[in-house]
C-alpha cells in the first residue's frame, strides 16, 4: 500500500489586512514629456486622461521602491516582518533575467528564509499575484503574503515614442494579505488571450539586439517597450466586462454591491467605458488615479486604491472591484474588501 502524503490547512478566510505605497519625488508634467514626441498638453489629456506622472531617480529602483512600499502595508496591517513567509512581487521593469527581485527585497525587510518569487503578467500582474496569496493563506502554505506590484517603465520606454512616452510612469504599491474573520478576497476571474501577444511587447528580444551590436556596434538601438494603443483599446472596450460581471457574481454580489471600482489605470477613456458599460450606483467610486499618476502597469491598482482611501472617496471595509489588464494580453478581477492603509 503506498505512503499517504499529508497535506495543510489554512484559514478559511482572507483579506487584504494593510496597504503601503512608495510615488518617487519627481511630478512630469505633460509639456515636459510633449517636446519630444511633437504633443502637447490637450492632445495628452484628451487621449489618455493624464495631467501629471512620476518618474523615478537614479536612486529610486525597483528595490528601494518595493521595501518602502512593503514597510508601509505591514506598519498598516499590523502584522510583524517575521510573521510574513512569502513575498510576491509583480513586475515587468525588473531588468534581470536572474535572479529574481523577490529574494532581495525580503532580504531588506528582514524576511530572512522566506519564500520570495516575482510574478510577471503585465499590468494585470497584481491581481494576479493577489490571487496567489490568498490562495496560499487559506491552503495553508503561507501565513502571511505580502504582494508588491512595482514598476520602474521608465527605464523601458523611450522617450522619443508618441505611442508610450506620455503614457508610462513609475511606483510601487505593496498589500500584507493574511486570515480574517470574514472573506475579504473573493474568487478570482483570469485569463490571457496570445493571439494579441503583439499588443504590448518588447519590441526585440535580447539576442536580436546582441547581433545588431555585433552587426552596427554604438548605431544598434536597444529594446524599447511598444504598444498598438488602438488594438489594446479595442480589446479591453470589448473584453473586459464579462470578466468584471463574472468576478462580481462568483463574489455572490451583484454591481450594486459596489462601493468602488478599481480598475487598472490604462487610459481614461478605457476607464470611463468600462463603468458606463457596467452601469455602476451612484454611490460607487471610481479610481481615476491616472490623473497625477500615469500608467504604473502592475503598481496601479494598489497606487489607485491607496488614493481613493487618502481622498475620502473610499474607506476601509468598502466592497471593490478590482480589474486589471496588460501585456499577454493577460487580465484578471477579483471583489475585495478595501484595507487599512498607512
Amino acid at each position: 500500500m503506498a505512503a499517504r502524503i499529508a497535506q495543510t490547512t489554512g484559514a478559511a478566510h482572507t483579506a487584504i489586512l494593510g496597504l503601503g505605497v512608495y510615488r518617487p519625488a519627481r511630478i512630469v508634467t505633460n509639456d515636459e514629456v510633449a517636446g519630444p514626441i511633437d504633443s502637447s498638453d490637450e492632445w495628452i489629456r484628451t487621449r489618455s486622461g493624464i495631467k501629471t506622472r512620476r518618474f523615478a531617480s537614479a536612486e529610486e529602483t525597483i528595490q528601494s521602491m518595493s521595501v518602502a512600499a512593503a514597510r508601509g502595508a505591514l506598519e498598516s496591517a499590523g502584522v510583524d516582518v517575521d510573521q510574513v513567509d512569502c513575498l510576491i512581487v509583480a513586475t515587468s521593469t525588473h531588468l534581470l533575467l536572474t535572479p529574481a527581485a523577490g529574494p532581495r527585497i525580503a532580504t531588506e525587510l528582514g524576511m530572512n528564509g522566506s519564500a520570495a518569487f516575482d510574478v510577471a503578467a503585465g499590468c494585470a500582474g497584481f491581481c494576479h499575484a493577489l490571487a496567489m496569496a490568498s490562495d496560499l493563506v487559506r491552503c495553508g502554505t503561507a501565513q502571511h503574503v505580502l504582494v508588491i506590484g512595482v514598476e520602474k517603465l521608465t527605464d523601458t520606454v523611450n522617450p522619443k515614442d508618441r505611442s508610450t512616452a506620455f503614457l508610462f510612469a513609475d511606483g510601487a504599491g505593496a498589500v500584507v494579505v493574511g486570515p480574517a474573520e470574514e472573506q475579504g478576497i473573493g474568487p478570482t476571474v483570469w485569463g490571457s488571450d496570445g493571439t494579441q501577444h503583439h499588443a504590448i511587447r518588447q519590441d526585440k528580444d535580447w539576442m536580436e539586439y546582441f547581433r545588431e551590436i555585433e552587426e552596427k556596434g554604438l548605431d544598434a538601438v536597444r529594446p524599447y517597450l511598444a504598444m498598438e494603443g488602438t488594438a489594446v483599446f479595442r480589446w479591453a472596450a470589448h473584453s473586459l466586462e464579462k470578466v468584471c460581471r463574472d468576478a462580481v457574481d462568483r463574489a455572490g454580489l451583484s454591481t450594486d454591491d459596489l462601493d468602488a471600482m478599481i480598475p487598472h489605470q490604462a487610459n481614461g477613456r478605457i476607464i470611463e467605458i468600462m463603468a458606463r458599460v457596467l452601469k455602476l450606483p451612484e454611490h460607487c467610486a471610481l479610481a481615476n488615479d491616472i490623473e497625477e499618476t500615469g500608467n504604473t502597469s502592475a503598481a496601479s491598482i494598489p497606487l489607485a486604491m491607496e488614493a481613493l482611501l487618502r481622498k475620502g472617496e473610499s474607506k476601509p471595509g468598502d466592497t471593490a472591484l478590482l480589474i486589471a489588464f496588460g501585456a499577454g494580453l493577460s487580465y484578471a478581477a477579483q471583489v475585495v474588501t478595501m484595507p487599512n492603509w498607512q
